[in-house]
């Protein structure tokens, strides 16, 4: 069976194990594993935790002074005695044997300022009977493709920046995304999402068409009264984005979710383009948050990732066991780089609004351009949704669609050299593509307009670079369009 422990709110203190590290009480950032492995728990060659032979090594492999192996040092200046074996094993294990079993540092007095790194994918028990509970009770690690303490660190921060009850970290937003359709859905089932979606889910939507039978209803996201009409008795979910992907568009997401509400359906939002600092969907009705970590949460083009996040235990189990079966999980380090970016995001949130508002307000009075739109602009079509649940910032993505049409995107996105002609968003580099030819070249010419993207659609990911500097070179390539 795979753990499905239920998860307390994150703003409460854990409990935790041994092999469990939580921002209460780190970890050490140097040990792989939480759980150190004894010298009791080997058989074929016994190793003692402090046993050694011609050259003891300390744990930061100094050869000043013979170290422990497993000191408990209040000071780096502490005294060091000479490793012995420990009793109860007489054998002194040779170099081979040691070199396979570091020693694990227990940390006293301190804790370390960064989140530890535990790289390391299973763990050990002290006896038979733990590792046979951890696998029902999911108390402890085992596995990191069913949990780890980084991994956990992530979910939990996601989570609480969220307003959730527990989180899911997956390999990919994408993985959020199919863990949250699969975990939900089975075959039959009706799905209402909103008309204006990112194009890897509309993708997976339509194969859940195909191949299972999954209706889905699309709906505009902004009116109420659309959702009402679309409902059946076979409804599962209310599939929505805050801003959506590459249109901008705004989801009324309160007065969706209320519908959906009412008749029990749950409402799964992705939050992706807005991150938690602009809006928090489960403050306004939604019981499922999707995140493509890759984008604004590590925002440095060097980490691949999602989260989903749940207001309630029982929604979190369903998702998480069949994530964990997928296979999707994603790995510690991935998790730990997130961790990193996150701490600057509200700086980057801050700069990127800023600058997107700035230049799409320029873009809007540029004769190459036909239309912009940006949640900020006074004549985007659902600024008043905006301005109610983005008080904050419109988010550092504009749309911009091109008077010279198809020709007229191709030549911009080629011409910009301070910009990046590159997929992806929400990195501290700004970043130019064309939708139609790239991000949604899965949709008809049917499906391209019906989501409000164009031939010369161009989508601006903003970065934290000086706004005059992007806007010369937003000028200077607009001016090499037809």
């Amino acid at each position: 069976m795979i753990p499905t422990e239920p998860r307390p709110a994150t703003t409460s203190a854990r409990a935790t194990t041994s092999a469990e590290a939580t921002t209460a009480t780190p970890a050490l950032a140097e040990a792989t594993t939480a759980a150190p492995v004894s010298a009791e728990a080997t058989t074929a060659a016994p190793v003692s935790a402090e046993a050694t032979t011609a050259a003891p090594v300390s744990a930061k492999a100094t050869t000043a002074a013979p170290v422990s192996a497993s000191p408990a040092a209040t000071s780096p200046t502490a005294p060091r005695t000479p490793v012995t074996a420990s009793p109860g094993h007489p054998l002194t294990p040779r170099a081979e044997t040691l070199a396979v079993h570091p020693p694990n540092v227990e940390i006293t007095g301190s804790r370390p300022l960064g989140v530890p790194l535990h790289q390391g994918h299973v763990f050990a028990f002290e006896s038979a009977d733990a590792l046979a509970t951890a696998f029902t009770s999911g108390d402890a690690f085992l596995y990191s493709r069913l949990g780890n303490p980084t991994v956990r660190t992530l979910e939990d921060a996601v989570a609480r920046l969220e307003g959730g009850i527990a989180g899911q970290a997956f390999a990919s937003g994408m993985g959020a995304v199919n863990g949250v359709l699969l975990g939900l859905l089975a075959a039959g089932d009706h799905v209402i999402a909103q008309t204006c979606l990112y194009g890897g889910t509309y993708a997976v939507l339509t194969d859940l068409a195909t191949r299972w039978g999954v209706d889905v209803t699309y709906v505009s996201g902004t009116d109420p009264e659309e959702v009402r009409a679309a409902l059946r008795p076979q409804t599962r979910l209310l599939y929505l984005e805050t801003i959506a992907n590459p249109t901008t568009r705004v989801s009324d997401v309160p007065a969706l979710a209320e519908v959906a509400a009412g008749v029990g359906v749950p409402v799964a939002v992705d939050n992706t383009f807005a991150s938690p600092l602009l809006f928090r969907p489960l403050d306004h009705g939604a019981d499922i948050v999707v995140h493509s970590a890759t984008k604004y949460l590590s925002g440095h083009a060097d980490v691949l990732g999602g989260v989903a996040v749940f207001k309630d235990d029982a929604l979190y189990r369903r998702v998480r066991r069949h994530a964990v079966e997928q296979g999707a999980s994603t790995d510690p380090f991935a998790a730990w780089l997130t961790l990193r970016g996150m701490q600057t995001l509200s700086l980057r949130m801050e700069r990127q609004c800023a600058s997107a508002a700035d230049l799409a307000a320029r873009l809007a009075g540029h004769p190459a351009v036909a239309a912009v739109r940006h949640p900020a602009l006074a004549d985007h079509p659902d600024r008043a949704i905006a301005a109610r649940l983005l008080p904050a910032g419109g988010g550092g993505v504009i749309s911009v669609d091109l008077a010279g049409g198809r020709e007229a995107g191709r030549r911009l996105v080629e011409a910009v050299r301070l910009a990046s002609l590159s997929v992806s968003l929400g990195d501290v580099k700004t970043l130019v593509m064309h939708p139609a030819s790239t991000s949604h070249h899965q949709l008809d010419e049917a499906a391209l307009t019906a989501a409000g993207i164009g031939p010369g659609t161009v989508r601006i990911s903003v970065g934290i670079e000086h706004v005059e500097d992007l806007w010369a070179d937003l000028e200077q390539a607009l001016s090499q369009t037809p």
